[in-house]
């Protein structure tokens, strides 16, 4: 059994034309099958016995289709219709379907006289199209079939009508015809054509505007709610008119409002309720303005808030069907049941309305019916159908037993419990002990049985029963829930600001229950990154996003999403890019009328400031002509600032770009400008850097710095070059070059001269140049500087003074001195080898210098010159000798064991003397014995190179310092630590080996590390009792050697090698020399070679001459020491020296 439902009906209007059948439909379901009726008007209607009608025979069909033979038929039929569809549980209906026959559209014939107007007047060309329910469309076109071309000027209204701003001859034709587009009939019919004649005229009368629609000030429309609105202003006057839509009541919804046809219709789409209010269209030109208000006020149709349901209910409920509407105006409602208004019925104190809802208390299976909630206003129906179908049936619960439910800590469950049964079954939960469990105010129940447990805890686990039951029956099923570990982030990602072109690293961490599969995903703006499959821009490990090469586009939020399937939770972090500015968009020149006064005023759009404040704009310019493709700084302007009044220079062809600088750097510059030239003018300024200098001793060479090409102000620029001796109180002697240099000739040597440069140009000179003085050429210094003295301060420092040099004698402008200084010898020897000079260059305004880094104890020679740009002049010379000082410390310090109680130190002397060597000081006290005090004592032998020390101590450590000594005292020590053969123990030679050829042996060993050194002997001894040769003698070596070679042995023959200290064996080893005879071989070498011997003689002869020219030398007259015969090795103490060479010189400062 089932109460009738419609389930296809024909539509609210239904309109027909001459050639259409006509179908109204209408099907329902129901059991038992369903029967149908009709009205029309109200009236009861019988399809079956109208002709031409034919019903539909199909089940569950109530459709008929009307078959007409003339072109009135439909009108015959028009009216309002109503089906209804009935069994014997209720009665069904339709809503209300309006019938509408349209004949074939004519345009009424009328007599269509030529319109005349005077050029820039308006005109308007009516269409009035027949009326039809169906909208149609409009078109103007020609008789070519050309459509008439619409603009600000002409334009066709809603209405079809064709307007005329102002005419113009060109609109002068005699064909303009509105058509007419019905697409119903898929007809178009035209009307009949206008004739417009324009009458030229010479002198067009400008006028401000006036509306040619609509005509009055204001005007109020109804728009109905989700519906668009079309609002329209077209005006006319000379010049056209445009049109601008204002909307006084608040801001226009920019995403629904578009403007069509020019700016003169706004279209609004889907109109709400906030719609309601005031429209301005303002109409504008150069004279004036008009204006035109809409009031609009937003109405609706009917609309559902709560729309009745159809519903089973069980003998004795209550049944409540809920019919609440909304609609402006507020709609009227009407209840029916199977179709029978309610006022009709018999009164029945089971039904009652109230707030809209039909109410039956106490239904019964009698009470089956079918009914209808009517809402209705000026603007429109609603129906809706709705059955109660009382019927009694036992509790059954759909919901499947023995379910499992699974959720998180915290969260809340959901275990179903969906019921079915009339009446209804009452639902109620219980514990496994058969209690209830709505003592927990956690757990809440819903009336579809549905149990509700909200902050879910762990101990919320276990089964759950729900019981249903009416009067019938009852019924339980088992629910299980099991309560898993809520989802956390432990660490989640950080909001973070990084510059544009590095990498974020984005870390995030969650702690998951150990029974549910889980992932780590992450979001950009809420789209997952890894569907994006960009790999080179996102790396994801380890629940960690890295994201390479930032760029300004990768800003946003980024969400790390921990989930099961069970629970999903987020943490959120923003990303800021930051970095220098994006670029200007665009740049503006306004004033141009300035460029006379060389100014003009540049606005621009503000950059983006990539998220870091702008700090300030820099203004460049580019001359395409004088220098293209290079770009000049115009000056700078604050961050806030987007215009300034830019001053310009003369002559130039300007070419502006601005570009945006934060903290970040300077971004890309703007787009350029348009191009603008500057007058001509006369130069503003003057060469700057006058010199006047010879580089020759009669002339003198003018220079300047000539004028940036953008300070020409004009296409050209020379110089006029004005120049006279200084003090002369003559005419000035001048020339115009265009080169920024002149040499003028002849003149006298350095002499002073007074020097103008003007720049000027077709447009004039500049201004009154400042006079300059220049000196012709200079010529060598003729002054030689007087030597004061020469001050000994120390061993290696002088202080040299000489007197100032007389400036006459300069020839020029004095640079500096000149000071040369080179050692000949030392006082025990003289120097043999080349002499290095060394230079020291002092200001003009000093007259002496300390001279520092010198060798004590030797002879010098000293040179003093004044020198100018042109060169050095002449030269006073001076020598001098450095005292004695002490010498450096001895080259080496070597110990040698000799017993347990004694060690031999030897050494080498100092490098360098210093003076005359006079001994040296030994001191050494034990590291090991705090208490014993240094010894020191003096070696008064100069010669001396070794010394045995006695009566040490065996098992102590010693420090052993020497110093070398002359008369001024003791140099710097050589230190050396080490202590007796006890000390160290017994010989340790480590892992000894030996090697052999046919005629020699290496015996190598492995010194112990910080054993002392020490002297022993080796000796090779042949074996297998051999005649011992006697020509192999022991050997002496020292400890630290490591290795020797024994030569002269015989080839094939065995040797015992013996390592021997004061006849006692330290160790043996054995070898064999390869080979297979004995023979008396010469040791290896290079002595006996023939171009050996003839290499010696030739070094010996070479050393003979030398003697004989070193004695010829002296015998002349050389200063030499005696002493020099000591000492026959090259000067050690003799330090190199700088040898400067003079090119340019310039005055100096003082290193």
């Amino acid at each position: 059994m089932e109460p009738p439902v419609i389930t296809e009906q024909s539509p609210l209007r239904l309109v027909v034309f001459p050639t259409d059948d006509i179908s109204l439909k209408c099907e329902a379901s129901g059991k038992p099958e369903v029967q149908f009726r009709w009205t029309r008007d109200g009236i009861h209607f019988k399809p079956k016995k109208e002709v031409g009608v034919t019903v539909h025979q199909a089940p569950h069909s109530g459709s008929f289709t009307i078959t007409g033979n003339n072109s009135n038929f439909a009108q015959r039929f028009q009216g309002t219709y109503r089906c209804f569809a009935s069994n014997k549980l209720g009665t069904a209906m339709s809503h209300e379907i309006q019938l509408m026959a349209e004949g074939a559209p004519k345009w009424p014939k009328e007599k269509v006289k030529p319109v005349e107007v005077e050029e820039g007047e308006s005109v308007i060309l009516p269409c009035h199209p027949p009326p039809s329910a169906e909208p149609l469309r409009i078109y103007w076109m020609n008789s070519k079939i050309l459509h008439i071309k619409q603009d600000e000027r002409v334009t066709m209204g809603q209405n079809g009508n064709l307007y005329f701003a102002n005419v113009l001859t060109s609109d002068n034709h005699s064909d303009y015809i509105c058509h007419a587009h019905f697409p119903g009939t898929r007809t178009i019919i035209q009307k009949e054509p206008i004739d417009l004649r324009v009458k030229a005229t010479n002198s067009m009368i400008d006028r401000k505007p006036s509306l040619l629609f609509p005509t009055n000030a204001s005007s109020h429309l109804v728009a109905l709610q989700g519906q668009p609105l079309v609002l329209e202003c077209i005006a006319e006057g000379f010049p056209t008119p445009t049109i601008k839509w204002l909307r006084p009541s608040g801001p226009m919804p920019a995403d629904r409002v578009t403007y069509e046809n020019h700016n003169k219709t706004l279209y609004l789409a889907d109109v709400v309720e906030e719609d309601d209010g005031e429209y301005r269209c303002l109409a504008e030109n150069s004279l004036g303005s008009d204006r035109h208000a809409y009031y609009v006020t937003v109405e609706a149709a009917p609309y559902w808030l709560h729309k009745p349901q159809s519903r089973l209910y069980g003998p004795g409920e209550t049944a409540r069907l809920d019919c609440q509407v909304q609609g402006r105006p507020e709609p009227e409602v009407t209840w029916r049941i199977n179709g029978i208004p309610m006022e009709e019925l018999a009164k029945d104190q089971k039904y009652r309305i109230q707030h809209g809802a039909l109410i039956l208390s106490n239904v019964q299976p009698s009470d089956t019916m079918v009914t209808q909630c009517e809402a209705r206003n000026r603007h429109g129906v609603l129906l809706a159908n709705a059955y109660i179908y009382v019927v009694q049936l036992p509790a059954k619960i759909l919901t499947p037993d023995n379910e499992t439910y699974l959720a998180v800590e915290g969260s809340t469950a959901y275990l179903l419990c969906k019921v079915f049964g009339a009446p209804v079954p009452s639902v109620q939960w219980l514990d496994k002990e058969g209690k209830t469990v709505l003592q927990d105010e956690r757990f809440f129940p819903y009336t579809n049985g549905t149990l509700g447990i909200r902050d879910l805890q762990a101990n919320d686990t276990g089964h759950y029963f729900c019981q249903a039951a009416n009067d019938q029956n009852n019924v339980t099923i088992m629910a299980n829930l099991q309560v898993k570990d809520a989802t956390q982030i432990t660490q989640g990602p950080q909001s973070t600001i990084k510059k544009k072109g590095s990498r974020v690293i984005f870390t995030c961490q969650a702690s998951f229950d150990p029974s549910l599969q889980h992932s780590i995903t992450w979001h950009r703006d809420g789209r997952n990154l890894q569907e994006l499959g960009d790999s080179d821009k996102y790396f994801i490990e380890d629940g960690s996003l890295t994201i390479y090469s930032l760029d300004y586009s990768d800003q946003g939020n980024y969400s790390c999403v921990a989930s099961t399937r069970l629970d999903v939770v987020k943490s959120r972090a923003e990303l800021h890019v930051v970095g220098s500015p994006g670029p200007v968009p665009q740049l503006e020149l306004s004033d141009h009328h300035l460029l006379k006064q060389n100014q003009v005023r540049l606005s621009w759009s503000p950059a983006d400031d990539h998220n870091s404040p702008i700090e300030k704009y820099d203004i460049e310019f580019e001359d395409k002509e004088m220098a293209p493709e290079k770009w000049y700084s115009l000056g700078k302007v604050p961050g806030n600032q987007t215009s300034t009044t830019l001053k310009l220079s003369p002559y130039v062809h300007y070419t502006f770009r601005v570009t945006a600088i934060n903290k970040y750097g300077p971004g890309e510059p703007s787009p350029a400008s348009e191009t603008v030239v500057t007058p001509e003018a006369a130069p503003e300024k003057n060469p700057v850097d006058v010199k006047g200098e010879g580089n020759e001793t009669n002339n003198m060479v003018i220079t300047w710095k000539p004028l940036r090409w953008m300070d020409w102000n004009a296409p050209q620029v020379q110089y006029r070059v004005q120049w006279r001796p200084q003090g002369t109180p003559g005419a000035w002697q001048e020339q115009i070059v265009s080169d920024p240099f002149l040499v003028v000739s002849n003149t006298s040597t350095f002499v002073p001269y007074e020097i103008k440069v003007q720049a000027i140009n077709s447009q004039g000179k500049g201004p009154e140049p400042q006079v300059t003085i220049g000196y012709s050429g200079e010529d060598y210094p003729q002054a030689r500087p007087q030597l004061e003295e020469v001050k000994i301060l120390n061993s290696t420092t002088v202080l040299v003074k000489w007197w100032p040099v007389d400036p006459a004698q300069v020839k020029g402008h004095l640079l500096g001195y000149n000071v040369t200084y080179w050692l000949e010898g030392n006082q025990r020897k003289h120097s043999k080898r080349h002499i290095h000079k060394s230079h020291e260059l002092v200001p003009a305004n000093t007259t002496s210098i300390i001279l520092g880094g010198l060798q004590p104890y030797s002879f010098y020679c000293l040179e003093v010159q004044a020198f100018n740009s042109r060169g050095l002049g002449p030269a006073s010379e001076k020598n001098f000798s450095t005292p004695e000082g002490v010498p450096s410390q001895p080259e080496a310090l070597h110990l040698e064991c000799q017993s347990n109680t004694s060690l031999l130190l030897q050494w080498k002397p100092p490098l360098s003397h210093n003076g005359v060597l006079t001994g040296y000081v030994l001191s050494y006290y034990p590291l090991d014995d705090g208490g014993k005090e240094q010894l020191s004592f003096n070696l008064s032998n100069p010669e001396l190179r070794a010394y045995n020390l006695t009566s040490l101590s065996p098992h102590l450590r010693y420090r052993f310092q020497l110093q070398a000594t002359t008369n001024e005292g003791p140099g710097d020590s050589i230190m050396q630590e080490g202590g007796t053969m006890a000390l160290s123990g017994p010989p340790d030679f480590g892992n000894v080996s030996a090697v052999a050829g046919e005629n020699y042996s290496v015996v190598s060993w492995v010194p112990k590390e910080g054993r002392c050194n020490f002297g022993f002997q080796i000796l090779f001894k042949p074996q297998r009792d051999e005649k011992a040769d006697a020509s192999i003698l022991p050997q002496y070596v020292n400890y630290s050697q490591r290795s020797y070679t024994q030569w002269n042995l015989q080839p094939d023959t065995d040797y015992e090698i013996h390592l021997l200290k004061e006849h006692v064996v330290l160790r043996q080893i054995s070898v064999r020399t390869n080979g297979t005879g004995r023979v008396r071989l010469p040791p290896p070498g290079f002595v006996n070679e023939g171009w050996f011997i003839g290499f010696v003689s030739a070094i010996i002869l070479l050393l003979l001459i030398l003697l004989i020219l070193c004695f010829i030398k002296r015998s002349k007259g050389g200063k030499y020491s005696v002493k020099d015969k000591e000492d026959t090795q090259v000067d050690s103490e003799a330090r190199p020296m700088k040898d400067e060479t003079f090119g340019e010189y310039r005055p100096l400062q003082r290193q």
